[in-house]
């Protein structure tokens, strides 16, 4: 009796496969790797040498230090907003069909998509060129008599949102809540539906669904969210230009101090500078994913 079955292929290694995309995955990181190395070359070593003094007479610098504190605090601020925001219309636009949907799921993308200059432009029209209800009045003339008596919230000055502290995090909040949406509509979409339903057999709402098991399930979520909102409020520069300005002490972050230091010549201050923010950038999401992970990273 002859084995009439067909020979079997032999299976080819996957070897080569996974070299090539470690290798195409390589040329990314290598280009990431030199940009930071030029930075670190140009910032720390003046003719060849390391210049302690240039990196110290920086980082100690009043209005640098301003620029640092002024920085991680609206960053901060803008993160918990955006994940503010980012849980309920991720968890509307995962969960719930209703009419309109693709269009609303389109427009939070605007920010993501959108020039940041056109951001800003934006912004600042919105607050300063719209009037409200046919009147004379603006939302930033409004917002003045709504922030008039906490003058402390706009560093002492006239109390208001364009050119301000505020208008510093309103543009931080308007790109970075966008990227929060989409993480935390990726990780309700992770979230099996199961739990709720079974939630909602044992007598609970929708609400309490939410709140008792769906939440404590997408914290991992959150905490990436927020991540990635800090992160590109971190970076954020166009729409703080242009909404909240550059005035050193007021409404200057490390973003539009590099771009100050570069305007005036000081390559060596901008280099240093950018050495800060991708120090500072890679400490602190480093930290968040692996609070995150709950384990090491490495």
């Amino acid at each position: 009796m002859t084995d009439s079955s067909p020979p079997r292929r032999r299976v080819k290694s996957d070897k080569p496969f996974f070299v090539g995309l470690l290798g195409l995955t390589m040329l990314y990181l290598l280009l990431v790797l030199a940009l930071i190395f030029a930075n670190f070359k140009f910032a720390l070593f003046k003719s060849g040498f390391f210049s302690w003094q240039h990196l110290q007479e920086t980082l100690l610098d009043p209005r640098i230090q301003g620029s640092v504190s002024l920085t991680m605090l609206t960053c901060f601020i803008s993160a918990i907003l955006a994940v503010f925001v980012a849980v309920p219309a991720g968890y509307l636009l995962s969960r719930y069909e209703f009419p309109g949907k693709r269009w609303i799921d389109s427009m939070l993308d605007i920010p993501i998509v959108l020039p940041p200059l056109v951001i800003g432009i934006s912004l600042l029209i919105l607050f300063n060129n719209i009037h409200l209800f046919g009147t004379d009045s603006t939302l930033e003339s409004l917002f003045r008599s709504w922030f008039a008596w906490l003058p402390g919230l706009t560093g002492g000055t006239e109390p208001g949102i364009t050119f301000s502290v505020p208008g510093v995090i309103l543009a931080q909040f308007t790109v970075a809540a966008a990227f929060a949406v989409r993480t935390m509509r990726h990780s309700f979409d992770q979230i099996s539906p199961r739990h709720e339903h079974v939630a909602l057999t044992l007598g609970c709402n929708r609400a309490q669904a939410f709140w008792s098991v769906v939440l404590p399930a997408a914290g991992p979520g959150m905490i990436t969210a927020g991540s990635m909102a800090w992160a590109r409020a971190f970076g954020e520069f166009g729409p703080i230009l242009v909404f909240a300005g550059a005035t050193p002490n007021k409404t200057e972050v490390l973003s539009t101090t590099v771009f100050m230091e570069f305007n005036i010549g000081n390559i060596e201050g901008a280099a240093t500078v950018s050495l800060l923010m991708v120090v500072t950038a890679l400490v602190v999401l480093t930290f968040v994913r692996w609070l995150g992970a709950g384990k090491e990273i490495w």
